[in-house]
Order: C-alpha cells, then structure tokens, then sequence
C-alpha cells in the first residue's frame, strides 16, 4: 500500500502541475489520472488502497470542508442567506424528478426505479465545488456578492436532500419505509441537527483550546478526530436518523472562526498545507472508482438523460436566484457550478446494483457516465469562467 501512495502522490503531483501549465484545473488531471492507473484502467493500484479508498475520500472531503468552515464568516452567511436555502434543495429537486419522469419514457423504469436513478444522479459533488470555490474566495474573486459562499453552502446541503430521497425511493421499492413525503419533510431536521452536533463540537473545541495552551498542529488533529467522528455518528444512525454530517463538518469551522478569530485563521492557513495531500487522495482515487468500459453501456439514450437531467438543474438554479442581485453573468456561473458530480454517485451508484434492484447495472453505468461527463466539464467550466463572469476585489 506505501507503493501505491508513493505512486498517487508523485503522479497526482505531476498530473496537477501539467494541467495547471495548461490553463486547465489540477483537479481534471488527477481525476483523469486516476482513472488511467485505476482498476478499471491500467490497474496499477492495489486491492488494499481500493479498498480503503473510501474511508481516504472521507478524510481528504471533511479536511476542504473544515477549511471551508474556516473560511465563512457571520456577514458572508448573511450575505447569502435565503437564496443558499433555496440552491440546496430546488436544482436537485427539479433535476431528480426530471430524470424520474424522462427514465420512464427513455428507458421503461417504474417511478420508483427512475427515483432511485434520479436521485443518484441529482446529487452536486462537494468534493469537485468546494476547492475551487475557497480558492475563489482566496483570491477575491466573487466575493462583493459572496458568490462562492453561496454556492459553497448550497452545494454542501444538496446531498442531504439527493441521498435522502435516494434512500426513501431505494426503501418503497423494497417495501421497506414510509412515504417520501414524509422523509422530504424530514430533511430540515437532519439539517439542524448536523448543525447542531457541529456546534456542539465546536463549542467544545473553541473551550479545550481557551483552557489549555495547544499547539495549533495539534488543535488540527483535535477538530480533525472531532469531524471524523461526527461523520462516523452519520453512517450509525442513517437507518434511523439522518444527520447532516457535511454540514456539521462545516459548523465545526464556522463557531471556530467566529468564537477565535486569530486562531480560526491560523488554523484555516495549517489546513491549507494538508490540502495540497488531501486533494491528490480525493480526486485520483475517485477517478480510480470509474469504469469507464460501464459508462459506456450507458450509450446515447444515458447521455441525453443526463443532459436532460442537467437543464433541468440549471432552471432550478435559475429560480432559486429569483430576487437576489446577481447579473446574468454572475447566475450563469451559479449554473456552471452545480454542473459536476463524482463523490456521491461514485459512493452510491452501485448500491442498487447490490441490493438487486431491477436494471440495477443500468443504474451503475448511468451513475459513471455522469462522473466521466460532469466532473471534467463542471471543474473545467468553475475554473474558466469564474475569472470571467465574476468580479474581482479591488487590490488583488
């Protein structure tokens, strides 16, 4: 296994120098690379680093997302406010059951399977959005709208909502759970309740850190174990109980940041240099998750599906920004950036398939086509035209 990292880290190094010499988002390379040196590829990596690869991913996605918490203050949430609310849940709303209602006619899915595949596929990638939004914010790109906070919480909550109703359809059709009317209802409070357990966790940390003198490295690995735990009390309690980890992960940063500011930024510089590791794991070992031989039994009618799937997101996006003050270039980029997907349909795209749902490999390869088609053109599309569409402060 040390081989294997030896090898992801030195070719995601120079995957990520390349591209970016290009002009083209590191990350695109390294997804790319990991797809070459995969088990579906060259096959270059081990059975014990796949195996493990998910538990990586995780860590790698709550290191960005603690970042990001760093990174949002008091006035950028109030900022974005009722319009993130809204990017949470109207895309993915729309898409998935755009996607149920054209898999019926396109592929001949019962409703329930085409909201088991709708909601695979409506889920935005935090993994692919969140790194370059924080990198926009870095840079002040969008920030006189708070821009890339908006879509950096909204992109965060919209998973709740996509593996929720994936879990509710994936239930009706095993005879297993209540109506999905009453899982939606449900999603608001897995939401409080992650931001609660991520106050909480915050609030704990911002008091350990006041008492005792720690150093800041070692205040990382406290906040660090802390998030992994959370996420932990996540998967224990998701037949029973959804809680919104992503976002208690984000809490965590946010009450941080507000309770210690000096240390909040000091702790935000520290996870920075973590990242420059945790992203090579993170997007290299989601590339290796796609099959690109499955994506292709997928054929024409599953990429006009995810396209169709897609406007139908984009026009949700278009409706959440109803009444904010965004100009069309500014709401054009919202759009580009609820494009990519990766993380959850490469989590739970072949779930169906085990669980032995009907068309259950259709559903996988579905779910890889739309890895292998939004994660490139959605990070490629972010890094383009945030430079272009956005305004940039002053001074930079």
């Amino acid at each position: 296994m040390a081989t294997d990292l030896a090898i992801i880290i030195l070719l995601g190094l120079l995957a990520n120098a390349l591209f970016t010499k290009m002009k083209l988002p590191g990350l695109l390379g390294m997804l790319i690379l990991g797809i070459i040196i995969g088990p579906y590829g060259l096959n270059w990596l081990k059975t014990d680093i796949i195996n493990i690869s998910p538990d990586l991913r995780k860590i790698a996605l709550i290191v960005i997302l603690l970042r990001a918490g760093l990174g949002i203050s008091r006035d950028d949430l109030k900022k974005v406010g009722i319009p993130a609310i809204k990017l949470s849940c109207i895309p993915g709303l729309i898409e998935g059951f755009t996607i149920v209602f054209i898999s019926t006619k396109l592929l001949g899915f019962s409703f329930i399977q085409g909201g088991i595949l709708g909601f695979i596929l409506a889920a935005v990638s935090p993994a692919v959005v969140v790194p370059q939004m924080l990198n926009f914010m870095e840079r002040g790109v969008g920030t006189d709208k708070g821009i890339p906070t908006l879509i950096l919480a909204g992109a965060s909550i919209d998973d709740v909502f996509a593996i929720t109703i994936f879990s509710t359809f994936l239930g009706l059709y095993s005879g297993n759970q209540g109506n999905i009317g009453v899982k939606i209802l449900g999603i608001p409070f897995s939401i409080i309740l992650g931001i609660v357990l991520g106050g909480i966790i915050g609030f704990i940390m911002v008091k350990l850190f006041e008492k005792y003198h720690i150093r800041d490295t070692k205040k990382i690995l406290y906040i660090l174990g802390s998030a992994i735990l959370l996420t932990a009390l996540e998967n224990l309690l998701k037949n029973k109980i959804e809680i919104a980890g992503l976002l208690g992960v984000m809490t965590i940063g946010f009450i941080i940041l507000e309770k210690m500011p000096q240390v909040g930024k000091r702790l935000s510089i520290k996870f920075n240099k973590i990242w420059v590791f945790a992203e090579i794991l993170l997007f290299v070992l989601v590339g290796a998750q796609v099959n690109i031989g499955v994506a292709l039994e997928a054929g024409i009618k599953g990429i006009i599906l995810i396209f169709i799937g897609l406007i139908g997101r984009s026009i949700g996006v278009m409706i959440s920004l109803i009444g904010t003050n965004l100009n069309w270039k500014e709401r054009l980029f919202c759009i580009i950036s609820y494009i990519p997907k990766a993380t959850v349909q490469a989590a739970i795209g072949g779930v169906p398939l085990s669980l032995g749902v009907a068309s259950g490999d259709v559903i996988l390869a579905l779910a890889v086509l739309a890895i292998v088609i939004t994660a490139p053109l959605g990070a490629l599309g972010i890094s383009l035209s945030g430079d272009k569409l956005l305004n940039k402060r002053k001074g930079i």
